[in-house]
């Protein structure tokens, strides 16, 4: 049920998002929902890795902006970081700093010090976007197995999952990134779920997140996508920060994010998990219609 004083219904629907009450269909075809975690259950804002890379690259003496961190977000975080050193701006700052150019031994050091800092800094944002106990109870009333896909690692992703479960939310399986050949835009992460849960085929599925990453995750493996505008990475902010602008701003920083996650293929979209129940519905329609992914 949408709780009236999460500040993110305040924001304008978005386009390919429903506007009214779908029909409940006796027969559901979907069989399961996969969820990204922060920015799209936890960690409104997507906060934690965002502070956790800029720590890592000013600890090797090259300072990164905030944009800059956010930019690869959603892929595994070896991924991200390297990503983030082939930048040009950081790239040429690194070869100053260092007299040569990043290599992969740098990489691999980095993150080596990024795990940990990860696994401090968790803790502090494990807080779950309001919403998401409803909406989850909502999408396992309709009788649909839930996942969870995530670019942390085993270690980190552990962490988040535990401090969730504290507040009511324990998806059937998660799979990190360091779980499988390659993370996100790569498609193993959401196949490895869908193993686990046994469900097939993959347009059988819908999965959610608020990245480019997220829907080409799910684009690649052949399953429905929703994008998460409102509460992610692209807007970037957490919950107090987004309710404190101005209504033009705060609507201009969502369209802005629906755009990404539009131009990325998302088929659906939504301020918040809380709006995913009926977006189900929908692809539900859509899929008795023969309607394809």
């Amino acid at each position: 049920m949408t709780d009236s004083r999460d500040p993110v219904q305040t924001l304008p629907s978005q386009s390919g998002a429903p506007t009214s009450t779908a029909h409940h269909l006796p027969l559901r075809r979907l069989r399961a929902v996969v969820l990204d975690w922060a920015g799209t259950t936890q960690d409104f804002g997507s906060q934690a890795p965002v502070g956790a890379f800029m720590e890592v690259f000013a600890s090797f003496g090259v300072p990164i902006s905030t944009a800059q961190a956010r930019g690869p977000m959603g892929i595994y975080k070896l991924d991200h970081i390297r990503a983030i050193a082939a930048l040009r701006d950081v790239s040429e700052r690194w070869q100053r700093a260092h007299g040569s150019a990043c290599t992969e031994d740098d990489v691999r050091a980095m993150y080596l010090e990024l795990v940990p800092i990860q696994q401090s800094i968790m803790p502090r944002f494990g807080a779950l976007i309001p919403g998401t106990v409803a909406a989850v109870a909502e999408i396992r009333a309709r009788g649909y197995l839930v996942g969870s896909t995530t670019g942390y690692p085993r270690s980190v992703g552990e962490i988040a999952a535990r401090m969730a479960a504290e507040q009511g939310y324990e998806p059937d399986v998660m799979v990190c990134a360091d779980e499988v050949p390659a993370g996100r835009p790569e498609p193993w992460m959401l196949l490895r779920a869908l193993e686990s849960l046994r469900v097939f085929p993959p347009s059988a599925t819908v999965k959610v997140g608020d990245t480019k990453a997220d829907i080409e995750e799910g684009l690649n493996a052949g399953a429905w996508t929703v994008g998460i505008s409102g509460t992610g990475n692209y807007v970037g902010l957490d919950r107090s920060e987004l309710v404190a602008l101005p209504s033009v701003q705060r609507s201009k920083l969502v369209r802005d994010a629906a755009d990404k996650l539009r131009h990325a293929g998302a088929h659906y979209l939504v301020n918040s998990i809380a709006e995913l129940p009926p977006v189900l519905d929908e692809i539900e329609i859509q899929v008795a219609l023969g309607e394809r992914p």
